[in-house]
């Protein structure tokens, strides 16, 4: 039989991941917000789409854990959550461990000039504070593996978990840039190259848990500073700090000045493409 048309639905599914895709990296690299209103005429302007697009996108970022709505209420991106951190990073670990198991075996010498090159990129990067040069020679890194790995599964998963992560590391990066990730990355190799599988993966997930430790403790300082701030406040208890609202949480506050020039910053988007 022929094949049946199908232009209009694949159009539709390319528009799709087309506002997925953006609207995923706006909110990864904080174009959007932490706790930023999603509104559908914004969106759809931004983005030349229309709203059918933009509402799939939309629900597909919610499973993913960045976005989420209140019906009838609001739709917004997602706000830092230190239990949703806590719960990601042990299954990201688990996950970028089992890739190394599985990929040690079957590393070619490519493989491992990959690793060394994006291990050199990333520490270049620490060194002079270029977040995304860095996270995307993270990202580089432990790719190999995960490639290697010939698991089709795994990045799949991945795919859906590691967005929130590296948006927490861009969000949090200046408490992170002294990690020992360089050193870590230096002896996953070395324990690669000797052929040791599962202490690859040990170091592998244990490099990853080092990560969301640090992460944890950015949100520990945060809480203690807000305790401190509502201790100190006495007379004024009840009032907005400075330029905030009152009873906003902090991170709607702060997505509210985001939120009066988006507008604008998304049309300069528009007019530069």
């Amino acid at each position: 039989m022929p094949v049946p048309e199908r232009i209009d639905a694949l159009d539709r599914d390319l528009l799709r991941d087309r506002a997925y895709h953006a609207l995923r990296d706006a909110i990864v690299d904080g174009t959007l917000a932490p706790g930023e209103r999603l509104r559908d005429a914004e969106l759809t302007r931004w983005l030349g789409l229309s709203r059918t697009p933009v509402r799939e996108a939309l629900a597909r970022l919610e499973l993913d854990g960045l976005v989420e709505t209140a019906p009838q209420r609001f739709t917004r991106v997602t706000p830092l959550d230190r239990r949703a951190a806590r719960d990601a990073f042990p299954l990201v670990a688990a996950l970028h461990a089992l890739a190394a198991e599985l990929a040690v075996p079957r590393l070619t010498a490519s493989d491992f000039a990959d690793m060394l090159d994006a291990n050199d990129r990333f520490s270049g990067s620490l060194r002079n504070n270029k977040v995304e040069q860095a996270l995307a020679a993270d990202d580089d890194f432990h790719a190999v593996f995960v490639r290697a790995s010939a698991n089709a599964e795994l990045p799949r998963a991945l795919d859906r978990l590691m967005p929130g992560i590296r948006r927490l590391e861009r969000l949090r990066f200046g408490s992170l840039a002294g990690r020992a990730s360089v050193r870590d990355h230096d002896d996953i190799v070395r324990l690669a190259t000797d052929g040791e599988a599962a202490e690859t993966a040990a170091k592998v997930r244990e490099n990853w848990l080092t990560l969301g430790a640090l992460i944890d403790r950015t949100f520990a300082a945060e809480d203690t500073h807000a305790a401190g701030g509502i201790a100190g406040r006495g007379a004024t208890d009840g009032a907005p700090a400075a330029g905030g609202i009152a009873g906003r949480d902090p991170a709607e506050t702060r997505a509210v000045g985001a939120g009066n020039d988006i507008a604008g910053h998304r049309h300069e988007d528009k007019e530069r493409r």
